[in-house]
């Protein structure tokens, strides 16, 4: 039983009204045993009768008060600091106080109370305060009891920085986890101990084997993102070579509701291609979405559903989910139902290539900020589906781009990619052609050409990990399944992004921009797939091409063996944000852009394919398709 009750006082929180009742009867009881006491000493009833039913009546009135006004009934009893006892005292002090300022009303003083009320003092402290030091030792016990029979885990923190720390401080209570040391680098702090834990030095894998057999530790925890990165080829590769499975606190970003930050997992290659946290003014970007409709479409998406998120932290006055993926749409629901209770959102199952449907969502709910992130993705399916492309990637961007106008719409920020740079193929010409559509919009509004006050901003971005369908999840599924982990070409590299920070970025961009203006992202250095492909399979514990095969398979028709790199000073301008530049772009006519993108649509619904990508190249003179793609033989022909 007292077992359960500790394993809940780990786990969950114990109610605030129950730790309050307690404080107060062992005041009141403070009180009582302090009377008795001095009359059974005296040998008198000195304290007893009248005098006796005021102190109690008074000290209970006392204690119910000053409990609450003190909030020490708040302190959550695992976490009980030294500076945790201030609010003891406060409330143990002034209930003393009272009794002393309130007992000669009722004329009841004698010449010894002042000492009694002293001991009341100091019983009410030790009481309130003991049972709570009383509780952490039992659990202490019933934890080291629970060591000894094997069930946790026996890690090894690395680094001794205040995050490191502060893991060390958590995890001694966690039922999965035991601290047993520090390890670091150098010899500055070895030797010493920090809570108890000794800090060991391991410089070479020697000294890394040794640590690991005398402090008896299974594995080694990283306490943030960026010593992973630095101990990959050391800590890291020893520890998958020897089949240990290295772990790292979560990042921020992966919390979920009713998790805890501090649950340790294993390092994935995720954490291996982070770069600097990514700074940005939440302030502004809160100030800028707070009290407005806003309406995200492609919402059930990867990118689009991250941006719900974010938003629905903003105090937004209603979000608008607009998405035709039912099955997405439904679990995104679900998810922002328990998360995020007061939100006022609407999930709408729409299309955007749907005029009418699109008019409904515009015309009934009146968004002020449109986030644009539906949008045909992939590559290889979109060379075999040109037409469909064009259909969503272009009509569909155009459709709601226009009743942005016509509903008089504050700000439409489009998600674009690194593909629509110097495309080489469909899905790359479908960004770029609903860049040029929004983007000479936008400026024939600025030149007085075209009615509306619609602000038009373009983000651009490259691959963001883990999104439906990337390579991350493939190569993951791949191994689980024993490989072999297939790779298009053993030189081919991308730009890699994490889904948060590249939407932080989106809503960064979209509260600077004041004008038409396609945003780029500093994407920092690519990544080889090759190589992400071969840590995937280290760190999941397996030899690559001795565990886990690497096959080879070609470049996917429309596939680039390197992506352009977006942010440079020759074709981009600064902005205030260090990650954050405006891209130089050719600028187009609007009818112009109009005139095309109705012929591409007429095009593309009569699936007339060869005349429909011959418009695309000439519109887009820099797309050159692929050496391995069907639409090759065109480039000759314009």
């Amino acid at each position: 039983m007292l077992k359960n009750i500790l394993y809940k006082l780990q786990s969950r929180y114990l109610n605030r009204k129950l730790v309050f009742v307690a404080d107060f009867v062992l005041s009141v009881i403070a009180s009582g045993l302090v009377l008795l006491a001095v009359n059974l000493l005296a040998e008198s009833n000195i304290y007893a009768g009248r005098f006796f039913n005021t102190y109690m009546i008074i000290s209970a009135v006392a204690s119910l008060l000053l409990i609450y006004l003190s909030g020490c009934y708040k302190i959550i009893i695992r976490h009980l600091s030294a500076k945790d006892i201030v609010p003891f005292i406060f409330f143990a002090l002034l209930k003393c106080v009272v009794l002393i300022c309130t007992m000669p009303i009722f004329g009841q003083w004698v010449h010894i109370l002042p000492a009694v009320v002293a001991i009341d003092f100091l019983l009410t402290f030790f009481l309130t305060l003991g049972i709570r030091l009383a509780m952490i030792v039992a659990y202490g016990i019933v934890l080291r009891h629970e060591r000894y029979k094997g069930k946790q885990q026996r890690v090894l923190i690395f680094g001794i920085t205040d995050k490191s720390v502060a893991a060390a401080i958590r995890l001694q209570n966690s039922p999965h986890f035991l601290p047993v040391g520090f390890i670091i680098r150098g010899d500055q702090g070895r030797g010493t101990r920090i809570e108890r834990l000794p800090v060991y030095g391991a410089d070479d894998a020697k000294d890394l084997a040794r640590v690991l057999h005398n402090s008896g530790a299974d594995t080694i925890l990283f306490a943030k993102e960026t010593d992973a990165q630095k101990e990959e080829n050391g800590l890291i590769k020893y520890c998958n070579s020897h089949g240990i499975r290295p772990l790292i606190i979560p990042s921020v970003d992966e919390v979920q509701e009713g998790q805890s930050i501090l649950r340790p997992r294993g390092i994935r290659v995720e954490d291996l291609l982070g770069r600097a946290e990514i700074k940005i003014n939440m302030e502004a970007i809160r100030q800028n979405f707070a009290g407005k409709v806003v309406m995200v479409t492609g919402a059930a998406g990867s990118i689009g559903s991250e941006l719900v998120r974010q938003l629905a932290g903003f105090g937004v006055k209603r979000l608008i989910l607009y998405d035709n993926a039912e099955t997405p749409m439904h679990n995104l629901r679900l998810e922002l139902e328990d998360k995020f209770p007061d939100l006022n959102f609407v999930p709408l199952i729409g299309d955007v290539r749907q005029e009418r449907r699109l008019d409904y969502a515009f015309r009934r709910f009146g968004p002020q900020v449109v986030f644009h992130a539906a949008a045909y993705k992939h590559v290889p399916l979109m060379e075999e589906n040109p037409c469909e492309a064009v259909l969503v990637n272009v009509a569909g961007s155009r459709m709601v781009a226009d009743k942005c106008i016509q509903y008089d719409v504050e700000k439409m920020v489009m998600i674009s990619t690194d593909k629509a740079v110097n495309p080489t193929n469909i899905m790359g010409c479908t960004k770029r052609l609903a860049e040029i559509y929004t983007q000479s919009l936008g400026l024939a509004i600025e030149q007085g050409k075209h009615e509306g006050r619609t602000v038009f901003v373009t983000t651009r971005f490259g691959n963001v990990l883990g999104s439906n369908g990337s390579v991350i999840p493939r190569f993951r599924a791949q191994i689980a399944a024993g490989g072999p982990v297939t790779v298009t070409h053993p030189d081919i590299n991308r730009f890699f992004m994490t889904i948060p920070e590249a939407c932080r970025l989106v809503m960064e961009a979209a509260t600077m921009a004041t004008a038409t203006q396609i945003f780029v992202f500093d994407m920092g250095e690519p990544v080889k797939i090759d190589t992400l492909a071969r840590k995937m399979i280290y760190l999941a514990g397996y030899i690559p091409d001795k565990d886990i095969k690497i096959e080879y398979t070609g470049l996917r028709p429309g596939e680039k063996l390197y992506e352009e790199v977006l942010a440079t000073e020759e074709n981009t301008l600064p902005t205030v944000h260090e990650r954050i530049r405006i891209a130089k772009v050719r600028q187009y006519d609007y009818a112009e852009a109009c005139t095309a993108v109705d012929k591409l649509e007429t095009l593309s619904r009569e699936v007339e394919i060869p005349e429909m990508v011959k418009l695309m190249k000439r519109t887009v003179p820099e797309f050159k398709s692929a050496p391995n793609s069907r639409y090759a033989e065109y480039d000759k022909q314009i």
